[in-house]
């Protein structure tokens, strides 16, 4: 897989210094024994309170780095990409921090941390520095294991630790808390993908159909593969798995977390999709989604939950100074407001069988064209014309028994209502003024090709394309003249013809294509002017 870095051995270390680089003036720091030694730490320390540490391999930010500052850790030691810091990193990162408080360290359960860590706090301790440590195992993805690993729950111990150190809270109260939360802490993680190691050769291990229950956030192999299914499928099993670990009563916190390479869009989905679920009803708080912890590019998410009582969800909701932690928000209902009412009436629905036979033919042909008109699309533009073609084409479908198929003015102009409505994007918007003008002129005069002339006219006008422009606009133009003097037939043959004319234009003025390079549109047509022949070439095949 593609990656941007430069080399394999420095792309922690100049991450480390973006990191730096891009947060407020006088809110963090690192060590000068960096880069062999990577601590990132509070440029505001005063050792004052008890400094909270974690930290770990690399590919996982924002954590750990990304969780300094107030409220939350006091420390961050880094390791090579899913390495687990050396001992001295971590003494290092002790010593400087540590005061007559003491200090926290948080480790996730792998054992490279714990050991790294355990040395490190016992060698502090020799020292005369006061230090506990906590162990967050919180993956119930293999239950059968007496080792669980640490996941994205651990978050909640860096927040619910940072409350209290903040609050002045002595190390014994601050580490009693942490390990509580920390032993009521479940998580389980699902993916679509292992993840990519930059400068390594990367071999996914499951298939394009397939995902995995329960993978690590370093890509280890989780409790089983299933079939790609929908999302709320999905979440079903994992609230299920996750709803017979908790107790039988109670509101819990919910962290979401993006794993590295979920859209934001697919991230909402799976929000909507577990807030929907049984398991939704025992949330109160959510923190997310949001990549939180990660694993590089994992095609993946997810969900950890912390039971709830009055003093962690004060301290969950408290305000910190890191960007990266998303502040809790308490499970609330959707807000509906009413949207404005047009005084318009609509038409009266109307029946002709003709044009009945018309409308269905046209809008399932398209339909079935959505995956062509899709893989055109993806080459010259966003790839989403047959997805976008196909909606209008079902959402008229859908109105058919509503529209006045008696009288055609009438049902152009509820056509162009319709796609209006419900196409989006540019292709709508252009169909839509073009139905509505075709309407306003078949009304004043019942010429059905002088009407649609006009429609054209007009919507060359507002979206500014020209035949020789490469978009719709080189099939209907030609077709419509066509229609004019020659019927139906001739229409269908120009529009045929002007479709494929769009295959020699390297270069486009207008539309999608208009962002893409010569060599990417050459010998490819466009989507938008395949559409509209082939709804010609059904309008022909019925006469």
């Amino acid at each position: 897989m593609k990656h941007f870095f430069n080399r394999k051995e420095t792309i922690v270390t100049e991450a480390l210094d973006g990191l730096l680089l891009t947060s407020s003036r006088g809110r963090l720091a690192r060590l000068d024994s960096f880069p062999d030694i990577k601590v990132i730490l509070r440029a505001d320390w005063d050792k004052s309170k008890v400094a909270i540490i974690s930290g770990g391999g690399a590919g996982h930010e924002p954590s750990h780095a990304g969780f300094v500052g107030r409220g939350m850790l006091t420390a961050a030691v880094s390791g090579e990409i899913f390495a687990s810091p050396s001992v001295d990193a971590v003494l290092t990162a002790i010593r400087a921090v540590t005061g007559p408080k003491g200090a926290l360290l948080i480790v996730k359960n792998y054992t490279g941390d714990r050991l790294n860590f355990g040395l490190a706090a016992e060698k502090a301790r020799a020292e005369g520095f006061d230090v506990e440590m906590v162990i967050v195992a919180d993956d119930i993805a293999l239950p059968d294991i007496s080792q669980p690993r640490g996941v994205a729950g651990t978050l909640f111990v860096h927040k619910i630790a940072g409350y209290y150190a903040e609050r002045g809270e002595d190390l014994k109260t601050v580490a009693a808390q942490a390990r509580s939360a920390a032993g009521d802490i479940v998580s389980l993680g699902m993916s679509l993908s292992t993840c990519s190691v930059p400068g390594q050769t990367h071999e996914d291990r499951l298939g394009a159909d397939e995902g995995e229950l329960g993978l690590g956030i370093h890509g280890e192999p989780g409790v089983e593969r299933i079939a790609l299914q929908p999302v709320a499928e999905i979440v079903a099993t994992m609230s299920a798995r996750l709803s017979a670990t908790l107790g039988d009563v109670g509101d819990h916190a919910l962290l979401i977390n993006n794993l590295g390479a979920v859209p934001p869009l697919e991230m909402a989905v799976i929000a909507n999709a577990v807030l929907a679920a049984p398991l939704g009803r025992r949330v109160r708080l959510i923190i997310g989604p949001a990549p939180l912890m990660t694993a590089l590019n994992m095609n993946g998410f997810s969900l950890s939950l912390i039971p709830l009582d009055a003093e962690r969800e004060a301290a969950l909701a408290a305000a910190v100074e890191p960007h990266a932690w998303m502040p809790a928000v308490e499970r609330h209902d959707i807000e509906i407001i009413a949207a404005p009412r047009t005084a318009v009436s609509k038409a009266s629905s109307g029946q002709n069988p003709g044009n009945r036979r018309l409308i269905t033919a046209l809008c399932e042909h398209l339909i079935s064209l959505e995956g062509e008109l899709n893989r055109l699309d993806a080459r010259v533009g966003d790839g989403d014309t047959g997805s976008t073609v196909a909606t209008g084409a079902r959402s008229l479908l859908a109105r058919l028994d509503t529209l006045p198929l008696d009288r055609p003015a009438e049902t152009v102009a509820a056509i162009g209502d319709i796609l209006g409505t419900s196409m989006g994007g540019s292709s709508g918007v252009l169909l839509s003024i073009f139905f509505t003008a075709a309407a306003k002129a078949m009304a004043d005069k019942p010429d059905i090709p002088a009407a649609l002339l006009a429609g054209l006219d007009r919507m060359t006008f507002y979206g500014g394309a020209e035949v020789g422009d490469r978009t719709m606009v080189d099939a209907l133009s030609p077709a419509l003249h066509a229609l004019a003097s020659g019927g139906i037939a001739a229409a269908a043959r120009a529009a045929a013809s002007g479709a494929e004319s769009t295959k020699a234009m390297t270069r486009a003025r207008a539309g999608r294509s208009s962002y893409v390079g010569e060599r990417d549109l050459a010998d490819v047509a466009d989507p938008g002017a395949v559409a509209v022949a082939a709804a010609f070439a059904v309008a022909a095949s019925l006469g």
